[in-house]
């Protein structure tokens, strides 16, 4: 079998969708479609139900992304050892993170590192989503939970706490806030339930019935910019409210721990170029950390 061949058929089987798959190999939609017809000729099998909505596998399919992924983790292994004994920090490396520490604290540390390797491409995806590594969407990714499942490489990052904050503009016109039930009259800017991707992120639960005024939005940097425009009160990060002198913390009692997980795929966790780049957010998180927890 052609290797070519059988990486595009890879991708198409991950993204689930032809079109996906050509943005992220960087190739025309129709080489993409020919590439793998050209493969289902070869073996003399169908791999792909084809559809205006996305492809399926077929249990052909099936048996081969099986051996292909057994395939490429061979590869990447050897290009780990191959690569190892050159001291050289190259290539890309792809970093998936929560919106609120990939925007506030993640895009300024990696970007001076990027900075400082310029053979090395960093990517920080930061979306309030979960990445997958078996799919390769992300090589590191920081998780809010720490995996239960596959054979992943995972380290505690860091705790980290939230509390209430409101801007100082809002907090002199509106009535005082001196315990939860005060809350009773405010706007509590907050997620949305419905779409949250970790249970770690229900923390306005605990206001629910005390607030029945929300105004939600989907991204922490919408939450905290809401709130420092003056809307309301909100529960935000400690380390991402800090770097706003307008932002008052607020209820002090009232405060959420959480924690942060990086995480990796074996088959890539020892390539210089992760390896670095674990290393360094590792150092930069644990430097911070009087920044991660507030008292």
């Amino acid at each position: 079998m052609d290797w070519d061949k059988v990486r595009i058929f890879l991708e198409v089987a991950r993204t689930g969708q032809i079109l996906g798959a050509a943005k992220r190999l960087k190739l025309n939609h129709a080489t993409v479609a020919r590439q793998l017809t050209a493969l289902e000729n070869d073996l003399k099998t169908k791999l792909l139900n084809r559809q205006t909505t996305g492809s399926s596998l077929t249990p052909s399919g099936v048996a081969l992304l099986a051996a292909a992924e057994r395939a490429e983790s061979e590869l990447l292994k050897v290009g780990s050892q191959l690569t190892s004994a050159a001291d050289k920090v190259a290539g890309t490396v792809r970093i998936g993170a929560p919106d609120g520490l990939g925007n506030y604290f993640l895009a300024d540390k990696l970007g001076g590192f990027a900075a400082a390797n310029p053979d090395l491409i960093v990517q920080l995806v930061a979306l309030p989503r979960t990445f997958s590594l078996a799919k390769r969407e992300a090589d590191i990714v920081v998780t809010l939970e720490r995996p239960d499942e596959g054979k992943l490489i995972c380290t505690k990052l860091t705790d980290y706490t939230l509390s209430v904050y409101a801007s100082e503009d809002y907090l002199a016109r509106s009535t005082p806030i001196r315990e939860p039930g005060d809350l009773t009259d405010h706007l509590l800017i907050t997620y949305i339930y419905d779409i949250i991707y970790s249970r770690a992120l229900d923390y306005a639960s605990t206001f629910s019935e005390l607030i029945t005024r929300r105004f939600e939005c989907g991204s922490v940097v919408g939450q905290l910019e809401a709130v420092r425009a003056g809307h309301g009160v909100g529960i935000l990060h400690d380390y991402a409210a800090q770097l706003y002198p307008e932002l008052k913390r607020i209820l002090p009692a009232s405060r959420f721990t959480r924690s942060y997980w990086l995480v990796s795929h074996p088959d890539t966790h020892d390539t210089s170029r992760v390896r670095e780049v674990r290393r360094y957010i590792v150092a930069k998180v644990r430097e911070a950390r009087c920044q991660f927890v507030v008292q």
